[in-house]
């Protein structure tokens, strides 16, 4: 179906308002909306923390007597069922609102085509699928929640010129991407629900797996880590710090008086199946998290973890900083030859984005669905 420009154009905007809540509003969807009436933007709402008011309730507040008769654009459905709040159904109704157009059927059973038919019922004019996929892609996790039972995954990589992302086992770490792509990574990280790494990457380098930009030092999201064995220290940064709130995943049959003292250090342990080779199994890993309520998953683990993902087909956005200096020697190559070929591969991965941050390349693969 053809949309007309104006509609395109106020539902760009409202994706973009509602992207504001990624990372706060788990385990809801982030939603934008617009009320727009006579080429005048009204009001704008967007999901707030912790998942309410919802983004169409916000923008009806906003525009009060103003929003009878005019035009909603909403990057979601509008949601029909009784939750912690209302249907916002019955506040569109209730405000007089003559037409609303959204992007994306809401995939929750419970509201998937209800709400647009509850509105055209109330004589309100709909127009469904403006930007359809543009939607979907911002709210993939919430789409992949309700119909895979997980959160979506970005998984971040940096390498050297020459394809590295570490030297050889006993170099000390090694500092690849600059100042600029650093920040980046935060402002991404802010923007998941998680950060999640395997145990090999806090053993050798010792993150913190937190959010430091100026502004954002209160965004306390959960750090995860992949542990089948319980090795984390308790000394450890990550387990040792206030900076967030800690989760390990370890595998069935892993040390319980391990397990203990980690919850002496206030660090949470839950266990899951383990995959053929005795790790931490990563289907069952993330559906964990799923069930906890989290939508977007930012992994900044090592090269083993990036290519069990890409081979799975869990990492659903694949970003890498390629740095533009060389290792220049042996070194561990970020990704196996095989997860390359996959990343490559167009009927598995596409290539949607290259640019530029500071003196480092990013190149951004979305997943095939």
């Amino acid at each position: 179906m053809i949309h007309s420009d104006l509609d395109t154009r106020y539902m760009a905007a409202a994706i973009s308002l509602g992207r504001r809540g990624l990372g706060l509003c788990a385990p809801n969807p982030a939603v934008g909306a617009l009320l727009v009436k006579e080429g005048v933007v009204l009001a704008r709402g967007w999901t707030k923390p912790g998942g309410r008011p919802h983004a169409e309730t916000e923008a009806l507040r906003e525009a009060g007597v103003q929003a009878r008769g005019a035009t909603l654009y909403v990057s979601l459905e509008p949601c029909s069922h009784h939750g912690q709040t209302p249907p916002c159904t019955d506040a569109i109704i209730a405000a007089g609102t003559g037409r609303v157009v959204y992007a994306v059927d809401d995939p929750d059973p419970r509201a998937g085509g209800r709400g647009a038919q509850i509105l055209v019922d109330a004589g309100i004019e709909v127009t469904p699928g403006v930007l359809a996929q543009e939607a979907r892609r911002a709210n993939l996790g919430h789409f992949l929640r309700v119909t895979r039972e997980r959160p979506m995954v970005t998984l971040k990589l940096a390498v050297t010129a020459d394809l590295y992302a570490a030297g050889s086992e006993r170099e000390p770490r090694l500092m690849i991407t600059g100042k600029a792509a650093n920040g980046f990574v935060h402002v991404m990280r802010s923007m998941h629900d998680a950060v999640m790494t395997g145990i090999g990457t806090v053993l050798a380098d010792d993150p913190l797996l937190n959010v430091r930009l100026p502004g954002l030092e209160e965004r306390k999201l959960l750090r995860v880590v992949l542990d089948s064995d319980l090795r984390l220290p308790p000394h450890a940064r990550i387990a040792a710090t206030a900076a967030g709130p800690t989760l390990i995943l370890a595998g069935e049959g892993a040390s319980q008086e391990k397990a203990a003292r980690l919850r002496e250090a206030h660090v949470e342990v839950e266990s899951v199946s383990r995959d053929e080779e005795g790790r931490v199994e990563l289907t069952e890993a993330l559906r964990l998290l799923g069930r906890r309520g989290l939508t977007r998953i930012f992994c900044e683990g090592g090269p083993g973890m990036a290519a069990a993902l890409i081979g799975q087909g869990l990492a659903d956005e694949v970003i890498i900083f390629t740095a533009p200096e060389r290792l220049g020697r042996e070194g561990v190559a970020g990704l196996d030859a095989r997860a390359a070929a996959r990343l490559a591969d167009p009927e598995c991965y596409r290539l949607v984005e290259t640019r530029t941050v500071g003196a480092d390349r990013l190149t951004r693969h979305e997943r095939v669905a």
